[in-house]
Formats: C-alpha cells, sequence, structure tokens
C-alpha cells in the first residue's frame, strides 16, 4: 500500500469523528489531530481502534502518545507495517 493510499485511508477515518467546525478539506498531513482538527480524546481513541482495524495492526500506548498529527499517524501506520 502506497503512502497515498495511507493518507486517504486515514483522512476517511478522521472524517467520521471531526466536529461540525471542521471541514474534511482541513485535513492536511501537518494537521494536529487536537489542535487543529478539534479532535477530543475521546474520540482520538476510537480513531485509533478505527486504524487498527483497517490496517490490520496493533497501537500501543507509545503509539498513541506520539499520534499527534496526521503524518505522525501516517509515518506510525507505515512502521507497524513494515514489522508485520
Amino acid at each position: 500500500m502506497q503512502k497515498e493510499e495511507k493518507y486517504q485511508k486515514l483522512k476517511n477515518i478522521i472524517k467520521v469523528y471531526l466536529p461540525e467546525d471542521v471541514a474534511f478539506s482541513d485535513i492536511s498531513e501537518d494537521s494536529h489531530l487536537m489542535n487543529d482538527l478539534n479532535i477530543n480524546s475521546a474520540n482520538l481513541v476510537d480513531i485509533v481502534l478505527d486504524v487498527e482495524d483497517a490496517f490490520d495492526i496493533r497501537l500501543e500506548n507509545e503509539d498513541m502518545e506520539n499520534m499527534q498529527t496526521v503524518n505522525d499517524a501516517v509515518a506510525i501506520i507505515d512502521a507497524k507495517l513494515n514489522t508485520k
């Protein structure tokens, strides 16, 4: 799976949890999940669970702590997929 495919798949996961004041088009690779996209911590956990299911990977607490931006998430997904 190419990086762009992973990015699009991740954007589609995040889209479900965006608050009404944030548009899907606001999601970029540099978007901070909590600060820029206004995703609360409960929804962040849901995103992590959806990412695990969508990519068939297991994320640890450390991974979740390091998942600050969309780009961070893609990098973590890459790393997990490469160790399978």
